[in-house]
């Protein structure tokens, strides 16, 4: 029999929440990163990592920012490190390859319950651990579909991040129905989601030229971050910043276009080769049933120039 032991809350102490990448990745829980295949996720990944192994500000954060290096434990049974993980990092500006990490894998394949993932971490010091994907270190006789079998895995890591105080991410693949909740398109027991504190969604914009766009789908420790989007190319990653967009269009592949965005398309096309009067770019808008307001608010997001000349104020593009 199990000795019982009651600890009464007045014994407990405080602590506030550390964030690797607030509020999308905390420290000591488990973070979610899932999409469609060729959603970004692993580059979006990999793009952190380069910027955390060096201590470079995160994306979000005033480039004025300045963090120690962290040690990046990432962990991939899909791609070559040799051929796929470092060209793709080598891309990237700011990467320290000595603080980012790997436990070889030759002899035995990894589980989420395998002693070495302790091991590496206190070893390295790591402060992030990335999984990728979630479905290939299960292990083979375990049922990602059931609950009662992936909870003690997920209990593992949790109890690992909260001792270590280190990041863990799991990288999935979404399943493909359509039409259903988000929180039910991961593959696998809602107990795997449900595990993490925070789940991002990574998505392909089939009518926005390729841009990858992610949403916050569940915050359990702030309030969810504002949507974000980037774009990768042969000639590398480019960060887009904040962008708008709900998690049924982005599951949905398809960004559909508010009136600010189709007001920011009026102000580039027409302001496009030579500057245009204040009044005739309200004037036109106003045909076009765009508000002052909506208006207003594209022409801050463009950052579009306000100058005089003679008596009348003009537009221009930045």
């Amino acid at each position: 029999m199990v000795e019982l032991e009651i600890t009464r809350l007045s014994e407990v102490q405080s602590t506030d929440v550390e964030w690797l990448w607030y509020p999308y990745i905390p420290f000591g829980k488990l973070t979610i990163i899932q999409g469609d295949p060729g959603s970004g996720k692993t580059m979006l990944v990999l793009y952190l990592a380069g910027l955390l192994s060096t201590g470079s500000p995160l994306p979000t954060e005033e480039k004025n920012v300045k963090h120690e290096p962290i040690t990046v434990i990432y962990q991939t049974s899909e791609d070559g490190y040799e051929d796929t993980i470092k060209p793709r990092l080598e891309k990237f500006e700011n990467v320290d390859f000595n603080n980012i990490v790997f436990i070889k894998e030759d002899h035995c394949s990894l589980t989420m319950l395998d002693e070495r993932i302790e091991q590496a971490i206190i070893q390295e010091n790591a402060k992030l651990l990335v999984l990728d994907p979630i479905q290939a270190y299960i292990g083979q006789t375990v049922d990602m579909n059931r609950a009662n079998e992936m909870r003690p895995l997920l209990k593992n890591l949790m109890t690992i991040a909260q001792k270590h105080q280190v990041a863990i991410v799991l990288v999935g693949h979404m399943n493909k129905g359509k039409g259903s909740k988000s929180s039910y398109r991961n593959l696998g027991s809602i107990d795997i989601p449900a595990a993490a504190r925070s789940v991002l969604i990574c998505g392909e914009l089939k009518n926005e030229n390729g841009i990858r766009a992610v949403v916050q789908d569940k915050s359990s420790l702030a309030q969810r971050g504002k949507p974000f989007a980037f774009k990768f190319d042969d000639e590398g990653f480019k960060w887009i910043g904040e962008y708008e967009i709900d998690v049924d269009e982005l599951l949905d592949g398809f960004k559909k276009l508010t009136d600010k965005d189709r007001a920011k398309d009026f102000l580039q096309e027409t302001l496009a080769n030579f500057p245009v009067k204040a009044s005739e770019m309200y004037e036109k808008g106003k045909n076009l049933n765009f508000s002052k307001r909506t208006l207003d608010q594209a022409k801050a997001e463009l950052k579009v120039q306000s100058f005089k000349e003679g008596k009348s104020w003009y537009w221009k593009l930045n």
